[in-house]
């Protein structure tokens, strides 16, 4: 199944629907869809590298879009759900964390590559401010496809030698950054005002 999907998106990917198809696909994986807007946005960014900021501009607003359906996918249809399987309290604890961490969480998320679908639903599930998660949303997102049309734009063709070797080592070694400097500057913020 998954070959088929990946045939269908270098099939989107030669075809007139191209921009289209990526934002469908941008849109419907932030929030049900299994398959990353990367594999449209890469090669249509490599044939034509020129474009390659107006692809990640699609990419990343269809996908903060479709992050916010899946948001309410959460919000409104999953609480039933979940309330069959997971006891209020353990959902409130949850609940509990995902506010304290809510925006990094999404951040991460949405910069990493998780998929995002998870932390939509779970954002929209754990009632988070839509506001902050648009905007972490938007910086996430924005931030993943601006840095892979970047590559592009600036390497040309070599660019896909490039991301396929150390584009996900990249994500990681970024995701671990951010985190040690989310503990760091926590840590720091708590002892001042401590003091």
């Amino acid at each position: 199944m998954l070959t088929g999907i990946k045939n269908f998106a270098l099939a989107i990917t030669y075809s007139a629907w191209a921009v289209p198809g990526l934002a469908l696909i941008a849109f419907a994986e932030s929030s049900f869809f299994p398959l990353p807007p990367d594999t449209i946005m890469i090669p249509l960014a490599l044939l034509s590298p020129n474009k390659a900021f107006f692809y990640a501009a699609v990419a990343t607003i269809f996908s903060v879009l479709g992050g916010l359906f899946g948001y309410f996918i959460g919000n409104k249809g999953g609480k039933p759900v979940v309330r069959k399987f997971i006891s209020d309290a353990k959902i409130e604890r949850v609940r509990e964390l995902y506010q304290k961490y809510d925006v990094w969480a999404v951040l991460i998320g949405a910069f990493t590559p998780l998929p995002y679908k998870v932390f939509t639903i779970a954002a929209g599930l754990m009632d988070l401010n839509v506001k902050r998660f648009m905007l972490a949303s938007l910086v996430g997102r924005g931030g993943r496809f601006f840095a892979v049309a970047t590559v592009i734009y600036f390497l040309g063709p070599a660019a896909k030698a490039f991301l396929s070797q150390y584009f996900d080592i990249a994500v990681i070694a970024f995701t671990v950054l951010l985190i040690g400097g989310i503990f760091l500057a926590n840590k720091f913020l708590s002892k001042k005002s401590t003091a």
